[in-house]
């Protein structure tokens, strides 16, 4: 794997900073527009080590299911993000390689903060890192695999409703 140029490691970081933005605010749409249609989402139990293919998963879509995922948010009738919680997150410790002449591996730790407004008004804490894969497409970059490997995987967990 090569390193990525300044420029481009710039244009990956926005791209990342742009993703959790869209996320955060429940733009899903938009946050969608940022997919390719290869996409792999992932949110393996444990630790991820394994092969999502193989391993048990909190969420695994492909670009279908992540499609749908967003038409049932939009549609105000997911009674566990109606009205959606108010989140944020920070990212960080990004690294970022250049795996092919138009694609890119990404990572970070990240720390999401939710507050469930439409149940318990409790703020709730997601820690974990981050993985990409990102291409070039266009004049623009899309993401075609996104994996989220929390802190807490391994535990009992309250509804992932959201977009992580």
């Amino acid at each position: 794997m090569m390193a990525p140029t300044i420029e481009e490691r710039v244009e990956v970081e926005q791209f990342l900073f742009e993703e959790a933005r869209l996320a955060d605010e429940a733009r899903y749409f938009e946050w969608e527009s940022l997919v390719d249609d290869d996409m792999l989402y992932w949110v393996p139990l444990g630790d991820g080590s394994e092969n999502p293919a193989s391993q048990i998963s909190i969420t695994r879509d492909n670009r279908q299911r992540l499609a749908n995922r967003i038409k049932q948010l939009a549609t105000g009738k997911r009674p566990a993000q109606s009205p959606a919680s108010p989140m944020r997150r920070v990212l960080s410790n990004i690294q970022i390689r250049k795996a092919a002449v138009d694609e890119f591996e990404a990572g970070c730790n990240f720390v999401l903060y939710e507050l469930r407004v439409q149940s318990t008004g409790q703020l709730l804490v997601w820690p974990g890192r981050a993985e990409y894969r990102i291409r070039r497409k266009g004049s623009g970059l899309l993401m075609f695999f996104k994996k989220v490997t929390l802190v807490n995987a391994s535990e009992p967990l309250p509804s992932l409703a959201f977009i992580i």
